[in-house]
């Protein structure tokens, strides 16, 4: 649970509580004697306490209860997730260059580069990869070797 969810609960929780403390305002007026609420005293307070208390824990419970189908939701969100792992690198797969692909030592533009394989060329991948960055193994400009390249720019072999 990250901090922003922690807060959340948290605004929940007063909300709820605070709604609870109203809710509790309105029923007493209306179903107590006008003169239990002249001055403060320690039945009011106690009615005003256990109130808010019971009437928000309520509120509480339903709104714990709300987020079930938000969860069913999160899982369909996945789904399109777990069907683009199909197409994360798996050692030995051929992949088709899309253009000019600068292959790096390491994963990032920041990186040196270590050779250019021209668009068109098949270059295999080893299954590592960080990010949108996959580990290759290429032939390209008379040199052959293992470097990275932003998948961005492979496509599978059998697309044009």
């Amino acid at each position: 649970m990250s901090f922003s969810d922690f807060q959340l609960a948290d605004h929940h929780g007063a909300l709820a509580y605070a709604l609870g403390l109203g809710l509790t305002l309105v029923l007493a007026s209306l179903l107590t004697p006008a003169r239990w609420w002249r001055r403060p005293t320690a039945r009011g307070l106690v009615i005003l306490g256990s109130g808010a208390w019971a009437f928000g824990a309520l509120l509480l419970h339903f709104l714990a209860a709300a987020p079930q189908p938000i969860a069913a939701a999160s899982r369909l969100a996945d789904a399109p997730a777990q069907q683009a792992s199909i197409l994360l690198p798996v050692a030995g797969r051929r992949y088709r260059v899309h253009r000019d692909l600068n292959v790096r030592d390491a994963a990032g533009v920041a990186s040196a580069r270590r050779a250019v394989v021209p668009a068109g060329s098949l270059v295999t991948t080893t299954g590592i990869r960080d990010g949108d960055w996959w580990q290759i193994r290429y032939d390209g400009a008379g040199a052959a070797g293992v470097g990275w390249a932003s998948s961005l720019w492979l496509r599978r072999a059998a697309e044009q």
